[in-house]
């Protein structure tokens, strides 16, 4: 295996936490209650802060293969849409099916099923991960899991609370899950760079797991007394560089300050 796909891999593991920390954060002051505000916004922290040591070590590794001398803020401010690997569903916005416009407001079962059906594949990542032959990136999934753990915890107690809810929760959930499961699929397709640092002993593939992360989701969903709808057979492609509508608008307002002061410091 070469460095290169060690490097797109961490990469992929940062701007997957990178992505979802910033939409995330939008709930910052606009919570549904004050509680549920604070909690996000340390949650954003945990994976921004996630995404800080993955591009670190990334910066690592880029400059033993390229020989560049890159921070994290080169990474997170200075690269095109088509750079980023993260998995779609990570930057769709707060809002799915029954929203009338764009500008209509932040769905809350949107996010909650979104950080469950994430945060239920990180716990198997990281778990894993605290045995890769990369040291230092066993270390990040050391610390990272302590913080999924609980990211976990809360999406999935919430979904049971709008799941088992009234009937407008129970449907704005149900809406929720049938819009965003169809993404999970890209989890668990593997491609050369999965397959090359599974080979390396870097990282399992995905796919590993999966039937795990379908028995944590199914359990949840069954207390929830929601339904897991009808796997379909397209396949997102955002680790690719291929993104959806809404990545462009995101990095727009992730990265302008920064790409307005290069430099800069405060």
């Amino acid at each position: 295996m070469s460095q290169k796909e060690h490097l797109a891999y961490v990469l992929r593991l940062a701007d997957n936490a990178l992505i979802l920390g910033q939409r995330n954060a939008e709930w910052c002051s606009h919570g549904p209650a004050l509680e549920e505000d604070i909690a996000l916004a340390n949650m954003s922290l945990d994976l921004i802060g996630q995404a800080r040591l993955l591009y670190t070590h990334a910066a690592t590794l880029d400059a033993s293969l390229n020989g560049t001398q890159k921070t994290e803020d080169d990474y997170a401010y200075f690269r095109t849409e088509r750079e980023f690997a993260n998995y779609t569903m990570t930057e769709l916005p707060h809002f799915g099916p029954l929203a009338g416009t764009t500008r209509t407001e932040r769905d809350y079962a949107v996010t909650i099923v979104r950080n469950f059906l994430y945060s239920a594949l990180m716990i198997e990542v990281w778990s894993a991960l605290q045995a890769s032959s990369d040291a230092q990136l066993a270390a990040i999934a050391a610390k990272s899991i302590k913080e999924t753990r609980y990211h976990l915890h809360h999406a999935r107690d919430w979904l049971v609370r709008f799941g088992d809810g009234t009937e407008e929760s129970h449907r704005r959930a149900q809406a929720a899950l049938d819009y965003l499961m169809p993404y999970t699929r890209e989890f668990f397709a593997t491609d050369a760079i999965e397959q090359a640092v599974a080979d390396a002993g870097i990282a399992p593939l995905a796919s590993e797991f999966e039937a795990a992360w379908r028995d944590e989701v199914h359990a949840a969903l069954d207390e929830a007394t929601l339904e897991a709808p009808a796997q379909v057979q397209h396949i997102t492609t955002g680790k690719h560089g291929e993104h959806s509508e809404h990545m462009g608008y995101l990095l727009a307002e992730m990265q302008s300050l920064a790409r307005q002061h290069p430099g800069a410091s405060w």
